[in-house]
């Protein structure tokens, strides 16, 4: 049977008397997903060679040999000349071969009170943990960016909308504030995730724990964990840190593209509120007069794919038993692509925001249309003591003349006003501007130019 075993050592091939089948070999391997964590692998796997030597579960001289080989491998890494080989199963035990061919078999013992499982699981949270710091920081970026718009146009005036109808008018800067809002709810979810992602896993073994005496904690101290897994069986089995990234990049992505379907809006003839930069938009293969904002609509349709990793992932886990399952191998590909394309989409829009033209004529004017003003007059009656429902039905038929002789609400004189309603005073023109409906929404939260203007501050913009 000896001529039969496995081609290339496997660190399990003691069991088998079969070599593995090359199918089986090239589908499931995930050396070329799971590569990107090398770094990671080698941080834990440095800490946990440490961490034996100072329990004398291993020797010091030892230990010595294999930090001094994960550090010839990391540099081998990264200037590319790493190779992997067929028989490596994932990042792992490619690193474990090249650790043994460096210092020889004393290279094996740094898997002493470690498994594959814990391992990855490891490595996991410590790519999670950076993904979500690196994250946190363009959320960031992008806050400021659409501040520091905001601060540059803080007097534009623009009509604000409900079903795409013009609807009141608003501070563009307030618009934009909207969004500030938005990606600060979906960075305080990020920093919710950080917390459940910073426990240390390793220690848990394959699923049990393990017999030596490990000091757990040193490991956390060494590589900047809080906390320490409590149970095993979770702990290499939990990927509910990665499902909880997955929904808070679905819901950031969600956001962008609300914001860069409104860039395709704006941008468009029929709107004509900002002209995208040339560097951040496409033309057409036929026709020459085009300018499409490609950016924006990717931005917008890549949405589905970080909802559809989510979904992926949950669909991986759902019926899992306790503890580790190879389905697990599965959770990389979804994390890994929900976080390169939301990061992707942040840098464009940190880039783009900033050149945006704002075509602040065109959305006063854009304001003014529509009888924005309507709910100011009703506003207006209420203030007078008509019931607001009342006033309501007042200035809807006072919108009807309008549209029916080719008005504007402000065109009406009080004569003609009072023929609505006795309500209507001298004073009631200088309800009827947009600068006048923007100052009087002074309630926390609302457009007026003092709301705005504390939170473009507290942005430090």
């Amino acid at each position: 049977m000896a001529g039969k075993k496995a081609r290339t050592h496997k660190a399990w091939s003691g069991r088998m008397a079969e070599a593995t089948h090359p199918l089986v070999e090239a589908f499931t391997t995930s050396y070329p997903v799971d590569c990107r964590l090398f770094p990671y692998d080698i941080a834990g796997s440095v800490a946990h060679c440490r961490m034996l030597a100072k329990q004398r579960i291993i020797p010091l001289r030892d230990a010595s040999r294999i930090v001094s080989g994960l550090g010839k491998i990391r540099r081998e890494m990264e200037r590319g000349a790493f190779k992997p080989k067929p028989s490596d199963e994932d990042v792992h035990m490619a690193i474990e071969r090249r650790l043994i061919e460096l210092v020889g078999p004393v290279g094996g013992k740094l898997h002493t009170a470690r498994s594959r499982n814990d391992q990855v699981a490891l490595d996991l949270r410590l790519y999670a943990r950076d993904a979500i710091a690196a994250l946190r920081r363009q959320i960031g970026e992008l806050r400021r960016a659409l501040g520091r718009l905001g601060r540059k146009h803080v007097t534009v005036i623009m009509p604000g909308f409900t079903h795409l109808q013009p609807a009141q008018p608003v501070l563009f800067a307030h618009h934009l504030l909207a969004y500030v809002e938005m990606l600060e709810r979906d960075d305080g979810r990020l920093a919710d995730c950080a917390v459940r992602t910073n426990v240390l896993p390793l220690g848990s073994g394959a699923l049990a724990g393990t017999t030596f005496p490990i000091d757990r904690a040193y490991v956390a101290r060494e590589l900047g964990f809080a906390a320490l897994s409590e149970n095993s069986l979770d702990a290499v089995s939990d990927r509910d840190f990665a499902v909880e990234l997955l929904s808070a990049l679905a819901l950031l992505g969600m956001h962008l593209s609300r914001f860069a379907d409104e860039l395709v809006l704006w941008s468009t003839q029929q709107f004509g509120f900002i002209e995208l930069p040339d560097a951040f938009a496409t033309g057409s293969s036929m026709m020459p007069q085009k300018k499409n904002p490609d950016v924006a609509e990717l931005i917008r349709g890549k949405t589905g794919r970080l909802y559809g990793n989510l979904i992926n992932l949950l669909t991986v886990l759902k019926g899992l038993p306790l503890a580790y399952n190879r389905d697990l191998q599965e959770d990389k590909p979804p994390l890994f692509d929900s976080v390169d394309t939301v990061r992707a989409a942040l840098d464009l829009l940190i880039a783009m925001v900033p050149r945006l033209q704002i075509r602040a004529a065109r959305m006063r004017a854009a304001a003014g249309a529509g009888y924005t003003l309507a709910t100011e007059l009703a506003d207006y009656l209420a203030s007078k003591g008509v019931p607001f429902r009342d006033a309501h039905g007042v200035v809807g038929a006072i919108v009807q003349a309008a549209i029916a002789q080719g008005r504007r609400l402000e065109d009406f004189s009080l004569a003609e006003l009072r023929a609505f309603s006795p309500a209507f005073q001298r004073d009631v023109h200088r309800w009827l501007s947009d600068e006048a409906a923007v100052k009087r929404r002074k309630a926390i939260g609302g457009t007026a130019p003092l709301n705005v203007e504390r939170r473009l501050k507290a942005l430090g913009v």
